[in-house]
């Protein structure tokens, strides 16, 4: 098929997850539109009035902010990626998107390195599949609405447990888990319990747990705090106060990060 048959796709965001995704639709054959934040949205849309998805590639600070202005021809065809994602985010928007919880990791000047397979669940969940594994990347259709809160429980488990016990510890997943088991463990158990009061919904801990544990060996040697670390802990500490959620270890963490 040629290029030219292809619809065209929209990217809301520049940065190095956005330049992922491009170069998969790329080299699948779709003409890929980078946006900027200068760029206008609405002025966008009157030129890609039938884009094939609209992927909003922004950070996790900047994602309301576009979302509340998303132009309504392409309400139906987005794709959201951010990290600590819960439905709500977009539910109060009255959006439906497809939604992929990323496991692979890209930094400036790096190549993308996989942890475990992406889950994907929407109506554009095959077509990031099979753009994926264009460039190597590993991901997978979800079934339904239930597995996908999992899957985004379980990513908001892994990155806000490790972000913040690297605060405390520093090192690698791996040698937190060697090293530092219970302080992961009961950071992991606090993080659920916030998790749990936001979505109104209980899942297994221990299985959760056990799919942070397999997100661990995906890459023994990640490193725990990355430069969001401070802010995920004072996310997480003013939204434990506004859910009414005891987070002890996390407070404790908290005390010696003040420090």
């Amino acid at each position: 098929m040629n290029r030219t048959e292809y619809k065209p796709v929209v990217i809301v965001g520049k940065g190095e997850m956005g330049g992922v995704f491009a170069r998969g639709f790329e080299r699948a054959g779709y003409p890929v539109h980078a946006l900027g934040r200068a760029d206008s949205l609405a002025e966008a849309a009157l030129e890609f009035t039938d884009p094939e998805l609209v992927l909003i590639a922004v950070g996790e600070a900047d994602l309301q902010p576009v979302l509340a202005q998303i132009p309504e021809v392409w309400r139906d065809r987005l794709v959201l990626l951010q990290n600590e994602l819960l439905p709500a985010d977009w539910k109060q928007h009255g959006l439906e998107p497809t939604v992929i919880s990323v496991w692979f990791e890209k930094k400036k000047g790096q190549e993308v390195k996989v942890l475990i397979p992406s889950p994907v669940y929407g109506r554009q969940a095959q077509c990031l599949v099979e753009v994926l594994a264009g460039i190597d990347i590993p991901a997978r259709v979800l079934g339904d609405e239930a597995q996908l809160l999992y899957e985004l429980i379980l990513k908001n488990v892994y990155i806000i447990t490790t972000n913040i016990a690297g605060l405390r510890v520093g090192g690698t997943v791996g040698e937190l888990w060697r090293d530092h088991r219970e302080l992961a463990q009961d950071i992991a158990r606090d993080v659920m319990q916030l998790q749990f009061a936001m979505t109104g919904e209980v899942l297994e801990s221990s299985t959760l747990m056990q799919g942070m544990l397999e997100a661990f060996n995906g890459d023994l040697e990640h490193k725990c705090m990355g430069r969001s670390a401070p802010a995920r802990l004072e996310r997480a500490l003013k939204l434990a106060k506004q859910y009414k959620v005891e987070m002890p270890a996390i407070e404790r963490v908290n005390l010696t990060h003040e420090k």
